[in-house]
């Protein structure tokens, strides 16, 4: 089996024959001799994109992916669209699936469609294919789907013998197993999930999306240790310049967590939902229920804040079963705990 071009290894580095019959994992496991992690993953990723060998442009994908090298994913994606081979056709067909869901391409149920009709020609492409067909129902907040594919896991991993594989599926199923859990409640399992999960990433968009579910889940916990995660998730994203992520923590994870804690003073946030949920931390109901009026219908947090703001029993009972729709059986604790407290 060729690796095509290695002119990416250094000269002090044990050779690798371009006839040598090596996996991405032996790879990275020799370039872990003699090299930091940052440098080990930044030669991967050149060899992983100079290779010409089908095998590894076909999992150089998933190690991109992996990794968040997301252009570099692009162009190994149209390689191995442009290959003769079969197989690194219908990978490359699953992948860009994966960056139409990141782009926001399709609907969930088009993608899911799609990868539906595909018919796998090996044990991995038709774990990945599972793995990214439960991704779309958690596009649509389907939580409760991921059990189809706990009861499918130990026979689509038996069956994969490629280690580094295998250990990647394993870190996209932590991920989904951590929301699983956490969204039924079940936190001590699902926390474990998702610390397994950070110590198994270098994506620093995995590592920022992991601390802020942390974050959130410790609502009914302590706000000390979700703000512990979210300054995690800051930091992360503040260092890799990653303006959606800051956004997102900035005007939605911070202030959420510190209205529900009624800790309001000195936050602020363009989103005019959580604008409502801090003013109504603040005893500022009228001008809560100002904010919300157009918009409390559009999502069961918003009707929850319109319940909290107007005190209203069928409100925060609508959010509740609209939180229960999306098998989201935690944060339905928020209206089911404001009901309770209307009753005191």
């Amino acid at each position: 089996m060729s690796y095509g071009n290695i002119s990416i290894m250094p000269e002090d580095m044990t050779p690798i024959s371009e006839s040598a019959e090596l996996t991405i994992g032996q790879i990275i496991l020799l370039l872990s001799q003699e090299h930091e992690e940052h440098e080990v993953i930044d030669l991967t990723r050149k060899f992983c994109l100079q290779s010409t060998s089908n095998e590894i442009k076909r999992k150089g994908m998933e190690f991109l992916y992996m990794n968040g090298f997301y252009e570099d994913l692009r162009v190994l994606i149209t390689k191995n669209q442009l290959s003769n081979n079969p197989s690194n056709q219908l990978w490359s067909e699953v992948y860009q699936i994966i960056m139409d869901r990141r782009d926001r391409k399709y609907s969930a149920g088009e993608m899911r469609t799609h990868l539906q009709e595909m018919v796998p020609t090996d044990p991995e492409i038709k774990c990945l294919i599972e793995l990214v067909i439960v991704d779309t129902y958690f596009s649509q907040l389907d939580f409760g789907k991921i059990g189809n594919l706990l009861n499918k896991q130990q026979e689509l991993f038996e069956q994969i013998q490629d280690n580094f594989i295998l250990s990647c599926f394993n870190l996209r199923i932590y991920q989904k197993l951590f929301v699983y859990y956490w969204k039924r409640n079940e936190l001590i399992i699902a926390r474990k999930y998702a610390f397994r999960a950070l110590n198994q990433t270098n994506n620093p968009t995995t590592k920022i999306n992991l601390h802020m579910n942390l974050a959130l889940s410790y609502s009914f916990d302590t706000y000390y240790q979700g703000m512990y995660h979210l300054k995690e998730a800051l930091k992360i994203a503040e260092k890799f310049n990653l303006e959606n992520s800051i956004r997102l923590i900035k005007n939605f994870s911070i202030p959420f967590l510190a209205a529900h804690f009624g800790k309001p003073n000195g936050v602020v946030t363009d989103d005019i939902s959580e604008q409502a949920h801090l003013e109504i931390a603040k005893g500022n109901n009228e001008k809560a229920i100002e904010l919300l009026e157009d918009i409390y219908k559009e999502s069961p947090f918003k009707m929850y804040y319109m319940g909290l703001a107007k005190k209203d029993k069928n409100l925060l009972s609508e959010s509740c079963g609209m939180f229960v729709e999306r098998s989201d059986y935690f944060f339905s604790r928020l209206p089911l705990n404001a009901i309770k407290n209307l009753a005191l």
